[in-house]
């Protein structure tokens, strides 16, 4: 973990903190009169009603959530951040809103597909959706965001961290447990808005402090302002495979799923990624300004040490709450798709009950919140590099994913349930495996992998050949007729009748 940093606040500035939290809880707690019916449809899917303003504020403020490891990755690699955390995403996302987002929603209107997994088992089983499921709940652990609050935390009220990680889970999710995804939303409303509020007071202060672009290409390496930065083309690959779980990403399914029609769906994206844009200009820009006049300090504290050196009283307060309103948005977001996970993809498939019982689904969602709290807050505690984690998430979930997912999207592609099954534990299995040859045979300060080779392409070459096979297989064997896959929902209320 980061070693402690030493920032000083004034009144002013906590006044303007705490400001912030009571808006969140204002908002987040924030309830209409329904029916019954009615608050299980919004606890779980926000009742399928989110407009454009709603579904960019959640989308926008979920997904962008590790800013001291992307304030890390500035500091260290200057405009490379940009390009690997930024730029690929943009790309993949934009793919996401035309050929992806309105199947989600048909699908979601339809009452078939609450999840990823659900999505998984109209195609292919139960099986290879209780697969996709443990690599999903691995991909979206909210701990790493979790541990970023409580650092944020201890550096604002000077508590310990592991007394800052219990604040950070009890005011990132309280709310939750009122009003589900409805109450993220709702939450998100306020988290988006102070994010870009408060990137946007640092850096005309760190324009006056230090000057213009003059002083960083004085001050920076000039790599710094390469867009390639000290990446290598392998590196630049890699991350660009890392992207590619925007495609498997639960955040963006259920948001479109949410959404009040596949037109909104289509159209948030696109806007959310004008965002995006927006606030990575901000976040690299600051990144570039603590490197050029902090050169010596702890990247993660980039950040937080640049508004140390340029912000005022008040200033500094609200620029935290920008930081806090970036990472605990994800927290909140990513907390409730693990629980969705636990409650829906292994709870409720475990016990069969009826799809379609949404006040009992609600109640395994319910359990799974505590259960995800509970677990991040072990694995948050453990935690080193938060863009090792990222990558490391990344290299695993993304193999097992990709390809199983997608093909559920196209009729063209209909495998036996044992080659897919094959794809999520192989693929995942063969970049694990070169991940532990790369740290091994550690050296340099990096993993060295045979042939230079990054452990996603192995995982997601294994994944593809499996494919492959898949269709050679069913050009030269094809299989017997048999009886389709039934969806979750009606496979149970068939068993019912």
């Amino acid at each position: 973990m980061p070693e402690k940093f030493i920032a000083h606040f004034t009144i002013a500035d906590f006044i303007v903190i705490g400001a912030y939290f009571v808006a969140v809880f204002v908002f987040g707690f924030y309830r209409k009169h329904r029916t019954a019916a009615e608050q299980s449809q919004g606890f779980l899917i926000a009742g399928r009603r989110l407009t454009l303003p709603l579904f960019v504020a959640t989308l926008v403020a979920t997904w962008y959530g590790g800013i001291l490891g992307v304030g890390e990755f500035s500091y260290t690699q200057g405009l490379a951040s940009w390009l690997a955390l930024g730029v690929f995403y943009y790309v993949f996302a934009a793919l996401y809103a035309l050929f992806i987002a309105g199947k989600i929603r048909d699908a979601g209107l339809a009452g078939q597909h609450l999840t990823i997994p659900d999505r998984l088992q109209s195609r292919y089983g139960r099986g290879v959706a209780a697969l996709a499921s443990v690599f999903i709940f691995t991909m979206i652990t909210p701990a790493p965001y979790l541990l970023i609050t409580a650092i944020l935390l201890s550096m604002i009220t000077g508590f310990s961290l592991e007394i800052c990680l219990l604040l950070a889970a009890l005011l990132s999710v309280v709310y939750i447990f009122s009003g589900g995804l409805e109450s993220v939303v709702l939450a998100d409303i306020v988290q988006f808005a102070l994010m870009f509020i408060g990137f946007t007071v640092v850096i005309p202060f760190a324009v006056n402090t230090f000057g213009g672009f003059e002083f960083l290409k004085a001050s920076l390496p000039a790599s710094h302002l390469r867009p390639t930065g000290n990446l290598s083309w392998q590196q630049i690959l890699a991350w660009s495979f890392v992207a590619l779980w925007t495609f498997v990403d639960p955040n963006f399914f259920q948001r479109c799923l949410a959404a009040e029609s596949s037109r909104t769906a289509k159209q948030g994206i696109f806007v959310s990624i004008g965002f995006w844009v927006l606030f990575d200009a901000m976040t690299c820009t600051a990144g570039l300004y603590a490197r050029a006049a902090l050169p010596n300090i702890n990247p993660v504290m980039s950040y937080p040490a640049l508004a140390e050196a340029v912000l005022p009283s008040f200033w500094k307060g609200l620029f935290y709450t920008g930081m806090l309103a970036t990472v605990m948005s994800t927290v909140s977001g990513y907390t409730f798709l693990s629980a969705m996970t636990i409650g829906r993809d292994f709870i409720h498939r475990a016990v069969s009950g009826d799809a379609r019982d949404e006040h009992a689904l609600k109640r395994y969602v319910m359990f799974g919140l505590v259960m995800t709290i509970a677990v991040s807050l072990i694995v948050a505690y453990t935690m080193q590099s938060i863009i090792s984690i990222w990558y490391t998430l990344g290299t695993i979930g993304v193999p097992a994913l990709l390809l199983p997912m997608l093909s559920t999207f196209t009729e063209k592609i209909k495998f036996q349930k044992g080659w897919i099954a094959a794809s999520i534990v192989l693929a995942p299995a063969a970049s694990i495996a070169y991940l532990v040859i790369g740290y091994l045979n550690f050296s340099g300060g990096a993993p060295q992998y045979p042939l230079g080779i990054e452990p996603m392409h192995v995982g997601l070459l294994v994944s593809v050949a499996v494919f492959a096979c898949a269709a050679a297989a069913q050009k030269f064997f094809p299989p017997a007729e048999s009886q389709p896959v039934q969806s979750p929902i009606t496979t149970a209320s068939n068993d019912s009748k």
